[in-house]
């Protein structure tokens, strides 16, 4: 099976847009629709023609185009089915543990609920590719907008559960800011420090910090680190339960 092909770029201000290729078939994927030109003139560049947009919820800058993209190309939108009423133009709602076949790469609904009620993350596991939108971004997480911190707690250790190696793209472009932050939280981490300083060189020369990986944020993103017994100490929370730590870390970025 060929490897998916993909474009990474912006969309609005600090949106993600992937496109995700099939060569053999000629299906390609927009993950979410935040905004129609960015996505049009991606898909100009590379030649390829929208055949399906994957939906991993419903707020309005992951699905502003999603029914004039479905209207240009008569896409198929699959989404979360606990926000099927919320997400424009879809047609096939998937939950947790639901598989199906993208070209024939197969794909795996992992729920994750927290950031939405909803929120849904796409795994192609032969790919080692995870699309988590706002579940999960470099050294951050999504803000709690419908969830409690025990719900996205347990939404990130399915994520933390996968292969180390799977390649993670994100909603947004957040992670220098995330860094500044991540280092308050973890300041003993040396890879911590070395990584925070390889993103500010990154965005200063107007790069990316997407994909990274599952095991990278494992060992440096404070957010998946709430039973480190340095995170602990730091925060003064030696006793505390692991989701009560990792609430503690949320409130403090909500502040910071």
């Amino acid at each position: 099976m060929a490897a998916l092909e993909l474009d990474l770029f912006l969309c609005r201000t600090d949106n993600f847009g992937v496109l995700l290729h099939d060569r053999v078939s000629g299906a390609t994927a927009s993950i979410d629709a935040p905004e129609e030109q960015p996505i049009l003139d991606a898909l100009e560049r590379r030649g390829w023609q929208l055949t399906h947009i994957l939906t991993t919820h419903h707020h309005g800058d992951h699905v502003a185009a999603n029914v004039s993209l479905k209207e240009r190309f008569g896409v198929t939108i699959i989404g979360p089915k606990n926000e099927a009423s919320k997400i424009p133009g879809i047609d096939r709602t998937v939950g947790h543990g639901d598989r199906f076949d993208f070209a024939g790469h197969p794909v795996e609904i992992i729920e994750t609920p927290g950031h939405t009620a909803g929120h849904i993350c796409y795994h192609f596991p032969q790919d080692k590719l995870l699309f988590a939108a706002d579940t999960l971004f470099a050294l951050g997480c999504g803000r709690l907008f419908e969830g409690t911190a025990e719900t996205m707690w347990q939404s990130l250790n399915r994520l933390m559960a996968l292969p180390d190696d799977t390649a993670v793209y994100f909603g947004h472009e957040y992670t220098l800011s995330n860094a500044h932050f991540a280092v308050t939280v973890d300041p003993e981490n040396k890879e911590l420090k070395e990584r925070a300083a390889e993103i500010e060189e990154t965005r200063l020369d107007g790069g990316f910090t997407a994909p990274t990986t599952i095991g990278l944020e494992k060992r440096t993103n404070p957010f998946l680190r709430a039973g480190d017994p340095r995170v602990r100490a730091n925060l003064g929370m030696e006793k505390a339960s692991d989701a009560a730590v990792f609430a503690e870390i949320r409130k403090r970025k909500d502040n910071f």
